[in-house]
């Protein structure tokens, strides 16, 4: 297989995965019209869908939105293949290993404050769809509402091909490498990195380690986009020209290839008589990306107090309330601390939004331990929480010089509503016991004048 042409040896070859994410070209900036072709000429001029289109390709729209959402909001690609995507047999349905969906009713919504160590490793060759293992969720696949948070733990590449209907596919990956084979082309992230998979679009993963370990968020809302900057200004914290979206690249496969769809929960399987990566060609905005979490521009405070988590928002996606998202992407990255007068820790607090952290290297800066990378907690609505023990006693006495936090990258999904948990969740040898004990002995230092 190639970067930008056909793929006369097998789709599946192994090791090959390293080799072709070196040096892989890509595309800068999101929500971008970007445009790409493999062959030249492939891309045809002056329309979307000509009587014949070039070098015998059909063309196809790719619509993420509905045809009349507004222009700002409005995803859609238009993909130029070898072959269009209804010359398939029929899907029948296949298990869901332990990738679950919303509504997720099979647990009470739980208010204690929650925490698991890593997803033990997995049997040898699970490739990452196998891998996929489901800590909860809200809303409603059906309806198109709410969000799901899955982990993955992976020995094995992809040899299938998958896509989501459900949702678009937050990847963030804490351990291992891969390679994302998409009908766009090829994007290579590493732990530090995240890619954003839309609704709908077919991908494989490969893996550049031998094993991969990770997080993701299903996200069955209103797609991301970057969130509005206000008060700060045009620059400031995820600039949308770091974002990488890949250059077309196709695979000329004939032979069977099984394709997986996810559609209202569950995971359905067909066997194509050849590889539907074979775009040659695309334009529109409707598109995979990458993005480096250590390019997240901080902002901060220069004077006193720890500023809201939502200025560390790398992605939203908003709801039908001003300001309320159905979900965001958060980042904790490497910053300075400069506050005078300020515990610099996050803050004790409740919120009306719900919290799943997750920690991809190092250490977290509120958490003295048990919090490790792979690992994550829980904090539903209005749950009480903040530093533990430890780490309050330390940052009330710190001295308060300038410091930078660059041990440790963490991250947060944030959503609007409570994380029901699945039964495997809930249960999971991996479920910390005693995670409350953590703020055991915060004692009492009130001191009244009179």
């Amino acid at each position: 297989m190639s970067d930008g042409g056909t793929a006369r040896a097998s789709a599946f070859e192994r090791g090959g995965a390293r080799k072709a994410a070196e040096g892989l070209d890509h595309l800068s900036g999101f929500g971008n019209e970007h445009s790409s072709e493999a062959l030249p000429g492939a891309l045809p001029e002056g329309r979307n869908s000509p009587q014949r289109a070039p070098l015998g390709l059909y063309a196809e729209q790719l619509s993420g939105t509905a045809f009349t959402e507004p222009r700002a909001e409005n995803r859609r690609s238009w993909l130029y293949r070898i072959r269009p995507s209804a010359a398939h047999p029929a899907f029948t349905r296949t298990g869901n290993g332990a990738l679950r969906s919303a509504p997720f009713t099979q647990t009470v919504p739980d208010p204690n404050r929650l925490r698991w160590d890593p997803l033990p490793a997995p049997a040898e060759g699970t490739d990452f769809l196998a891998g996929l293992w489901t800590l909860g969720g809200n809303g409603d696949v059906t309806r198109r509402t709410g969000v799901a948070v899955h982990l993955y733990h992976a020995t094995a590449s992809m040899e299938r091909v998958f896509s989501d209907a459900d949702g678009e596919l937050l990847i963030v990956p804490e351990r291992g490498g891969l390679l994302l084979r998409t009908e766009f082309g090829l994007l290579q992230v590493e732990p530090g990195h995240i890619a954003l998979i839309p609704r709908g679009v077919r991908f494989r993963v490969e893996l550049l380690d031998s094993s991969a370990r990770g997080y993701v968020c299903e996200n069955y809302g209103a797609p991301f986009r970057l969130p509005d900057l206000g008060p700060i200004g045009a620059n400031g914290l995820a600039n949308a020209r770091d974002f990488r979206a890949p250059v077309a690249a196709y695979e000329d496969v004939e032979g069977p290839v099984e394709v997986v769809n996810k559609f209202c929960g569950n995971l359905w399987s067909a066997t194509y008589d050849h590889s539907p990566l074979d775009v040659v060609a695309w334009h529109g905005n409707h598109v995979p990306y990458a993005y480096d979490l250590r390019r997240f521009n901080v902002m901060g405070t220069l004077s006193y107090d720890h500023p809201d988590p939502s200025i560390f928002t790398v992605l939203t996606s908003p709801s039908d309330t001003p300001g309320l998202a159905g979900v965001d992407f958060v980042v904790f990255a490497p910053r300075w601390l400069v506050g005078e007068d300020t515990f610099r820790p996050p803050y004790f607090h409740r919120n009306v939004m719900s919290e799943y952290m997750g920690l991809i290297e190092g250490a977290y800066d509120a958490k003295a331990e048990g919090f490790v990378p792979g690992g994550g907690s829980l904090h539903n609505m209005m749950s009480a929480h903040g530093p533990d023990r430890e780490t309050f006693e330390r940052a009330s006495s710190a001295e308060l010089r300038p410091q930078k936090i660059d041990d440790g990258l963490a991250f947060m999904f944030e959503t609007r509503w409570p994380l029901s948990l699945t039964p495997q969740a809930a249960r999971a040898e991996h479920l910390q016991q005693g995670y409350d004990d953590v703020w055991r002995g915060l004692e009492r230092h009130f001191r009244p004048l009179h």
